[in-house]
């Protein structure tokens, strides 16, 4: 089992259908021995999640809890194929981080190279972090093109724990999953993995995700969440 510094992607009671609050999940992270705690709402795109003053005033919260440091970001969603995102670069300015995704409650589909290019797009986008579970068979994509996009923005793919439950029906999660490892293997492209953690005891949580790990003989050292200092040297800014 490898070491595990950090994990990103998480939600508190705030994004409206999760169930910690954000002193419980540092809490946890920290009993749990992370470094690094980040969590990401999720943006107005998804019904009963958090208002945008809820952004604005993430300042107020200490970035150093119980030991661990936090990062409070957001999960952004990609809106259609074109790669519309429904959050704006002045709120974006405001977060420590900002992970986008797909979300079946707000994503207008297209065909397989029109959601493609606009993930790219979005991938691409200065202000993007990380790309939340591309894999998960929310929309059709082609992943070559959004690894090398990957690799040439320094944006990070996801592969994403929670979309591998067998309780999530995500057919097409694993095969996904496993192509875009095998792709980031050849490409040498770190990945992060994410727990998207909808309470605190699946913090950090990435039982489904070996696996895969081992079936592509992924190299741990394209693997962010190994250090925290690997983790922010990836990213631009």
């Amino acid at each position: 089992m490898m070491n595990i510094e950090l994990d990103v992607h998480t939600h508190t009671v705030a994004s409206g259908h999760a169930f910690s609050t954000l002193q419980e999940m540092a809490r946890a992270a920290a009993e749990k021995g992370l470094k690094l705690l980040g969590i990401t709402e999720h943006a107005p795109g998804i019904p009963g999640t958090c208002a945008p003053i809820y952004f604005r005033n993430l300042h107020v919260v200490p970035r150093h809890m119980y030991g661990i440091e936090l990062m409070l970001g957001a999960e952004i969603n990609v809106l259609d194929s074109e790669g519309n995102i429904d959050m704006d670069d002045k709120m974006m300015s405001v977060l420590d981080h900002r992970i986008a995704g797909i979300h079946s409650l707000c994503y207008r589909h297209g065909t397989r190279e029109q959601n493609t290019a606009g993930l790219e797009k979005v991938i691409r986008n200065p202000w993007i972090d990380i790309i939340s579970h591309p894999g998960d068979g929310t929309a059709d994509l082609l992943f070559k093109p959004l690894v090398i996009a990957a690799k040439e923005s320094h944006t990070l793919l996801e592969i994403n724990n929670s979309s591998l439950k067998p309780i999530r029906h995500k057919d097409s999660a694993k095969d996904n999953n496993l192509e875009i490892l095998r792709l980031c293997k050849a490409y040498g492209v770190p990945v992060i993995l994410g727990s998207d953690a909808h309470i605190s005891f699946d913090i950090a949580e990435y039982g489904f995700l070996f696996p895969l790990l081992q079936a592509t003989e992924f190299p741990e050292d394209l693997i962010v969440n190994t250090s925290v200092d690997k983790f922010r040297s990836y990213l631009r800014r």
